[in-house]
């Protein structure tokens, strides 16, 4: 039975239903015909040129990201800009675009979830309700460890990115309970000590928000963890694949991108 574009979403929007996605951000179909067959789908985080190229050599009619390509108003769709190339590049290769952004994140087996999963934390549970659903995740380990071994475990676990992870902390500090939020997260700094976390790993950590947070702590926890955008939501990517390929069966394909979409090339250390 040949499965069409409407029931690889009737799949999608059972596992992260929209109306869980945060009320500033758009979640769903972006080009793309119900009613056209899917054979094989594409998952990446990005929906970037190189990984547009990627689902069109591959031969997917179906490219399933996290981030949108259309989060704030476009005014021009010329392929002049990235913006515009892309809906071309999409439209021309037949490829349909869906997002599942923040209902992804908050899913039972989501972003933060498998973040979760990967840092070895026992019976996550919420780490804040915005807007009726829980964001981020915070847990204990089995045991405790040192900042500087859970810090190597994190590293371990996330897909290589040129940045790496960086750290605020001593490395012999003792650490078990351990917050994390896929993504940005600087904004959550308040819920991570209300809830008593020793470590939060999560992403973009700008520089006020977290010097400020490491001033409060007074040199103690929490310690910080900055595992990377990219990286730190890429590893949800195993779980959608492997609930895809449940739902639909073996007559459809479900490849993950190869490509790293981290915007950074590499690093130079001073000295």
């Amino acid at each position: 039975m040949t499965t069409s574009l409407a029931d690889v979403i009737a799949v999608l929007e059972a596992l992260y239903p929209p109306d869980t996605a945060q009320s500033w951000d758009r979640v769903g179909l972006v080009t793309g015909d119900p009613e056209q067959p899917v054979t094989r789908i594409l998952l990446a985080v990005d929906p970037t040129l190189a990984v547009i190229d990627e689902a069109r050599v591959l031969g997917a009619e179906l490219l399933l990201t996290h981030h949108p390509l259309l989060m704030r108003g476009v005014h021009s769709v010329a392929v002049t800009r990235a913006k515009g190339a892309s809906i071309t590049n999409l439209i021309l290769g037949d490829i349909a675009l869906y997002v599942a952004h923040t209902n992804a994140d908050v899913a039972e087996r989501g972003v933060s979830a498998a973040l979760a999963a990967a840092c070895g934390i026992l019976d996550p549970q919420p780490l804040q309700i915005a807007e009726g659903q829980p964001l981020g995740r915070i847990g204990d380990l089995a045991e405790a460890t040192t900042l500087g071994a859970f810090a190597q475990r994190v590293a371990q676990a996330l897909p290589a990115a040129p940045v790496g992870i960086r750290v605020s902390g001593p490395p012999e500090a003792p650490v078990q309970r351990i917050a994390v939020l896929g993504g940005a997260g600087d904004d959550l700094f308040d819920a991570v000590r209300a809830g008593g976390a020793d470590v939060y790993v999560t992403a973009d950590l700008r520089h006020h928000p977290a010097l400020e947070a490491r001033e409060e702590a007074r040199g103690g926890s929490p310690y910080l963890i900055d595992a990377g955008h990219w990286a730190s939501e890429s590893l949800w990517l195993a779980e959608v694949a492997a609930d895809l390929a449940t739902a639909l069966g073996d007559g459809v394909e479900i490849v993950t991108s190869a490509i790293c979409t981290d915007p950074w090339s590499f690093v130079i250390t001073p000295g």
